[in-house]
């Protein structure tokens, strides 16, 4: 941080005084754990790599005390908060605490779940602080829906951080690690005490960082390949080709375009890398206008 000084951050005595005055108290139900540690905040901010040109999408601001390092670093912020309170307030903190940050603010009170577009300027780099039970969605929603994007930085429940970043083969590669990677490369980047948190949740957080990068789609789209992902997952001690078998229509249906895909049938899904499940869906596709091409009429 180059112009805020440690007083002007938030620590835990500010924050429980900012949720005293509001009336606010931590809601279980949208997973509501305010970090109160300013050092967390800063850690975070440097590893999120936010620069003077990035603006930044920031998921769940809460009081804001990941907010202000962010806006000290970056372009613009862009916050999206679910609790209206907690969306009103954030402006006023900011104009109080860092009024020279206060214009590269922009808040929207709404579901980051539910957003379809943004105002302003498109944004180069997502940062959150995500309840647990919501995190995997919100992300995978937001890399798909704002196409800006090209990293990203989230702070999520140590065991979904293991998930997110897992590898083929590994015990907990699944729909959530398949799927991240169809966006980029997502890796740990850092772990996270729960006693930075208010209220103290009952395990540690980990921080994932994620590129996009894309593979070769193949002229495939996402929605088939994650249906893909999603059909081999749904039974996962079963081979591909009985996974596979309601998405293709029978189980020799599901061999034969696990077959012209390359890929054996014997297998599982947690085996399968992107671009294998890539290959999947094109050839699932290409069998599919195949089939429709010999049952139309000459």
């Amino acid at each position: 941080m180059a112009g805020l000084t440690a007083g002007q951050l938030l620590g835990p005595t500010e924050i429980r005084e900012l949720a005293a005055r509001l009336g606010v108290q931590p809601n279980r139900r949208l997973g509501q754990n305010f970090v109160v540690d300013a050092g967390t905040v800063t850690r975070i901010t440097a590893l999120a790599e936010v620069g003077p040109r990035d603006v930044v999408l920031e998921v769940g601001p809460g009081f804001g005390s990941l907010t202000l390092p962010l806006l000290d670093a970056a372009h613009r912020v862009i916050a999206v908060e679910v609790d209206p309170a907690l969306a009103a307030q954030l402006p006023q903190t900011v104009a109080q605490r860092a009024p020279d940050l206060a214009s590269r603010l922009v808040v929207v009170s709404a579901d980051a779940a539910r957003i379809s577009s943004l105002p302003g300027e498109a944004p180069t780099a997502l940062v959150a602080n995500l309840p647990y039970n919501v995190a995997v969605p919100v992300v995978l929603h937001l890399l798909a829906t704002v196409t800006s994007l090209r990293r990203a930085l989230v702070m999520v429940q140590a065991e979904v951080a293991d998930r997110m970043c897992a590898k083929p083969g590994s015990r907990v590669y699944g729909v959530p690690s398949a799927k991240l990677a169809w966006f980029g490369r997502a890796r740990k980047a850092g772990s996270v005490s729960r006693g930075v948190f208010w209220p103290v949740p009952r395990v540690d957080s980990g921080l994932v960082s994620l590129v996009r990068d894309p593979p070769a789609h193949s002229g495939v789209g996402r929605e088939a390949v994650f249906a893909v992902i999603d059909a081999a997952f749904s039974q996962r001690r079963k081979t591909l080709r009985s996974a596979l078998a309601q998405w293709a229509g029978s189980a020799g249906a599901a061999e034969e375009v696990l077959t012209a895909a390359g890929v054996n049938p014997a297998l599982r899904g947690e085996a399968l890398d992107i671009t294998a499940f890539i290959s999947v869906a094109a050839a699932g596709e290409r069998l599919l206008r195949a089939a429709a091409a010999v049952d139309e009429p000459p």
